[in-house]
């Protein structure tokens, strides 16, 4: 039987390489990164502070990219078919994205998958940087040490189960598939309130000025 011990030596033996994961990690995945990162941190593997630098560098590098990415398809394939096909997919998860561009940006660094898309998509539509950069650093700041600390909690509640490495990666397995889960149940809560509430507002709208 396999302690944990061995995992956290193993990441203190390759510890720059760890960093190094966790930053390019960031600019290409997000969510399962850092909480991992927050569970070894918690073993000790990793240095907390260390680890939200590396978090926060890889997160702002990507949110740079994903802008000029989406500036640079829009000069070189503006209207092809796959890329209204993103446009509308864009507008479907975050409906009120032309008429408030922050909270769509703040809200989607939340949403486990949606993040990259209204990134990608604000460089599309050219949505003020200042706004643009103002909505994605403010959630990034919140949400990098929130996740970082829910790894912490996870490693601690898989410690408690067993020290085993098998059993507390199963453990550590679970808890993250249960978040992944919480978060999409969530997203598709979020949608629906938006489009019923856009379908109120919009009703109401209409009735009033029929009555005008």
């Amino acid at each position: 039987m396999h302690s944990v011990e061995i995992l956290t030596r193993l990441v203190e033996h390759h510890e720059v390489w760890a960093y190094i994961v966790i930053f390019l990690g960031l600019v290409f995945e997000g969510e399962v990164v850092v909480i991992t990162s927050g569970v070894l941190a918690y073993l000790g593997a990793l240095d907390f502070t260390a680890a939200l630098f590396f978090i926060l560098a890889g997160g702002f590098t990507k949110t740079l990219s994903c802008y000029y990415l989406g500036t640079l398809i829009r000069r070189k394939w503006q209207g092809n078919k796959y890329i209204r096909y993103i446009e509308k997919r864009a507008l479907y998860l975050m409906p009120n994205f032309e008429r408030k561009p922050f909270w769509s940006i703040f809200i989607s660094k939340f949403i486990n998958g949606v993040n990259y898309i209204v990134t990608i998509f604000s460089g599309y539509k050219k949505v003020n940087f200042k706004t643009y950069l103002k909505a994605e650093i403010l959630s990034t700041i919140i949400w990098a040490p929130l996740l970082l600390s829910l790894g912490y909690f996870f490693s601690h509640t898989a410690l408690r189960v067993s020290r085993d490495i098998s059993r507390f990666s199963f453990v550590i397995i679970l808890l993250l598939a249960a978040f992944l889960l919480f978060d999409k149940i969530a997203a598709g809560l979020y949608e629906f309130w938006e489009y019923l509430k856009d379908g109120i507002l919009g009703n109401g709208s209409d009735e009033n000025n029929g009555k005008e």
